[in-house]
């Protein structure tokens, strides 16, 4: 899991290092380029090619439009908005799949997940302070990114029922390239990598083919409620980098807003373990 962390820490830093210098469907188009090629090496390294198919091709186009959308929305934040302040707003998903998933998996709102909702929208609150006279485009592009991972994971769910997570990243990195240059060229304006962007783009496609790799891989090796708390140790990280790299200001209402969100996520993971545990229980 600390892979998953250093990983999309590190694509977050990348991605502030080329502000300015590409759009977000350059860096789309980059890091998917690169993705490819990993995920086919891993592909051939471990021997499963064959996990590669065609199966849910529609189902992955919706995914990939919604994710592609969302990364893109990630990534115009990270421009404007400070590292903490982004990735603490990144940390509502979770909280948006509840609120999604009764229409989109037929799952109902249950105590729990309606308390985690609650206080992580009190969290929100905090964390953005909103100015309804004069909105910040900034924090409605990262809850809009937050809304559109949320919509990925609900997606993703519904296609590893039939496919596995090597096929789904193999779709992801050739739609989200086709989207991204497709998207890119449309202007006839292309800022094509130098020799001082290149190097970030690279880390953008390395890294951000190993934080799924990790992410699912921690998932698999141990639960939920000891994976994803260690994902929130991003916060304290990005903050600390954006004060120390960006001369961002640490203010304490982000972190106690933060720390709503980071409760709200342990409440709903908790008593989703919980439930998971007692229907195994019975099924024995």
């Amino acid at each position: 899991m600390l892979g998953s962390v250093i990983s999309f820490s590190g694509m977050a830093i990348a991605g502030r290092q080329l502000q300015g210098a590409h759009d977000t469907f350059e860096i789309m188009a980059a890091r998917s380029f690169v993705s490819f090629f990993l995920v086919l090496a891993a592909a051939a390294a471990m021997g499963k090619m064959g996990d590669i198919s065609t199966l849910r091709l529609r189902g992955h186009v919706l995914r990939n439009v919604v994710h592609f959308t969302g990364q893109n929305l990630w990534f115009w934040a990270l421009t404007l908005i400070p590292l903490a302040q982004l990735i603490a707003i990144e940390f509502t998903s979770p909280l948006w799949v509840i609120l999604l998933s009764p229409l989109l998996l037929g799952e109902r709102i249950t105590k729990p997940r309606a308390m985690a909702a609650g206080l992580g929208f009190v969290g929100i609150l905090i964390v953005v302070r909103p100015d309804f006279d004069a909105l910040n485009i900034g924090v409605l592009a990262a809850a809009g990114a937050a809304v559109c991972f949320a919509a990925t994971n609900i997606a993703t769910k519904r296609l590893a029922r039939d496919v596995t997570i090597l096929s789904i990243l193999f779709w992801l990195t050739v739609m989200q390239f086709i989207f991204g240059a497709g998207l890119a060229a449309a202007d006839g304006q292309i800022a094509w990598p130098t020799a001082s962007t290149a190097p970030w783009l690279f880390v953008i496609g390395v890294t951000g083919v190993l934080a799924h790799l990790c992410l699912t891989s921690a998932l698999r090796l141990a639960p939920a409620t000891f994976v994803m708390p260690v994902d929130f140790i991003r916060l304290p990280l990005m903050a600390l980098a954006g004060a120390l790299l960006y001369q961002e200001q640490l203010e304490m209402l982000l972190f106690v807003g933060a720390g709503l969100i980071v409760l709200a996520n342990w409440i709903n993971i908790r008593s989703e373990t919980r439930k998971t545990h007692s229907l195994q229980s019975r099924s024995l």
